[in-house]
């Protein structure tokens, strides 16, 4: 070893163990909820591989986890975080603020935002954007008029639809899932409207207007749980819940998913965007903690190994739409060679 490297090594070393005697002897993971099934899975089996100790993993929400994974460089600090979207400016600026400035991001696979209910339901369910809009966004056209949502049945909204109270279980504000939802569901399907397709209002104006989920009641956040949504909608054959595809695939024999456009949620719609609400899934990297944080490396190659999210791998047995192979070799060399993220543009 170049004494180059000795002494980065030393000095990454000094400023992880500025804050405690002993070194952390485990890897420390947080970030998204529709992550964290995956990355608990790939710490479970390099803890098999190595006999070195299980990674801790937190869902925090995706939000949540950029929170804590930027808040600085040692051991008191996440080396990785999952994301259930692309980091902000903002959140990679609270990064550099704190001396998180070498960041590498990776590509795990995709997923498909679900509406989900009970296999329980008597009702034959299929909805569109618009719909879902109408139901669940805080403002809508109302008599020509923007007001707060006055729907309380789904019936309200489409006769079409059961005759049943609004009730929709869904993620906190924190969560890249609510983010996904909002980006996907509410904007495409606010812009659907007649009140907005003809009065000609454009997207700054729907990203103004059409973002807030209503909070009158028919709308439940749900927390960073998902398992909390799947335990609702058991008990409650008439809700619906909000979460990504990897839940409603784990709990296939009690849930069924809600097409959406007349496109149901599965792992070939998602992977060939047919269906409209699907979304790319990250992790991010501390490249500060490489080679100091024992086990880091190997569970990092570990998580983007062939084994892992290749086709037939364990995360593809757990619901994730995985990447082709080229693409995956792709991400693996990204990993691998550390490769250091650009500053997002917003």
């Amino acid at each position: 070893m170049s004494m180059m490297k000795i002494t980065v090594s030393a000095l990454a070393l000094a400023a992880l163990s500025a804050t405690a005697a002993a070194a952390r002897d485990q890897v420390r993971v947080v970030g998204s909820s529709t992550v964290f099934p995956y990355s608990q899975a790939a710490a479970e089996n390099f803890a098999n591989a190595t006999g070195m100790p299980a990674p801790v993993v937190e869902s925090t929400g995706t939000g949540g986890g950029f929170k804590v994974f930027c808040g600085g460089i040692g051991e008191d600090h996440a080396d990785l975080t999952g994301a259930s979207r692309a980091m902000k400016k903002s959140e990679y600026e609270l990064c550099a603020q704190n001396g998180v400035t070498d960041i590498t991001e990776a590509l795990i696979g995709y997923d498909g935002l679900s509406i989900a209910v009970s296999r329980a339901t008597p009702f034959d369910w299929a909805l569109t954007e618009e719909q879902i809009y109408l139901a669940l966004a805080a403002q809508v056209p109302v008599d020509g008029e923007w007001k707060d949502n006055p729907y309380k049945k789904w019936s309200d909204i489409d006769a079409s639809l059961p005759d049943t109270a609004i009730l929709a279980y869904g993620p906190p504000p924190t969560s890249g899932t609510r983010d996904a939802f909002v980006e996907l569901v509410l904007h495409d399907g606010c812009k659907r409207l007649p009140f907005v397709k003809e009065g000609g209002f454009d997207s700054k104006w729907v990203e103004e207007n059409c973002s807030r989920m209503r909070q009158d009641g028919p709308f439940v956040e749900a927390g960073e749980n998902d398992n909390l949504i799947v335990q609702r909608l058991e008990a409650d054959p008439n809700a619906v819940g909000i979460f990504g595809y990897s839940f409603l695939y784990e709990n296939n024999d009690k849930l069924q998913g809600i097409a959406i456009d007349g496109v149901e949620p599965n792992s070939d719609t998602i992977a060939d965007f047919s269906y409209g609400v699907a979304r790319p899934l990250y992790f991010y990297i501390k490249n500060a903690h490489r080679g100091v944080i024992p086990g880091l490396n190997e569970f990092i190659t570990e998580f983007v190994s062939e084994a892992g999210l290749g086709d037939g791998g364990y995360q593809q047995e757990r619901g994730l739409t995985v990447l082709s192979h080229d693409k995956l070799v792709e991400v693996e060399k990204t990993v691998a060679d550390a490769v250091k993220m650009e500053a997002p543009a917003k």
